[in-house]
């Protein structure tokens, strides 16, 4: 099945947000507003902690929330269970290049490899936070 299409089991599904625990939220709500061009849906508290949504820009979204009281968040991604997520793009060069401009960690460089059907580009950086983000961009 493509990229894209609709799931035929569950009517409706598909990616509302992912969600990070910060490091830093300051610093990782102006990365992801300043850099990557993400816009504020709703600020709130949540058991005592500040967060935000925001509008990734396709429908999808990224919630930020501030550490746990009483807690320091590793930013060593091989502790998280989450591996990593994705963010599709059709100017990959461009999107890598805002990232580190900002700072970011580039972990994988730009490269283009064939998955099946699919000729991909991808790359991977470390964001604010330490979480591992991946750039893909689907080639014709």
């Amino acid at each position: 099945m493509p990229i894209g299409s609709g799931n035929q089991v569950i009517a409706g599904l598909g990616t509302h947000h992912i969600a990070i625990q910060t490091v830093d939220y300051e610093a990782s709500v102006r990365f992801y507003t300043e850099v990557m061009g993400m816009t504020e849906v709703v600020g709130f508290v949540s058991e005592g902690r500040r967060a935000v949504i925001l509008d990734i820009g396709d429908g999808s979204h990224m919630e930020l929330f501030e550490p746990i009281p009483g807690t320091q968040p590793s930013n060593d991604a091989t502790g998280n269970v989450v591996f990593h997520f994705a963010l599709q793009t059709s100017d990959i060069e461009t999107a890598l290049e805002r990232v580190r401009a900002a700072g970011m960690e580039i972990t994988v460089e730009l490269k283009t490899v064939q998955m099946g059907a699919l000729n991909i580009s991808l790359a991977f950086f470390k964001g604010p936070s330490g979480e591992v983000v991946e750039y893909i961009q689907v080639n014709n």
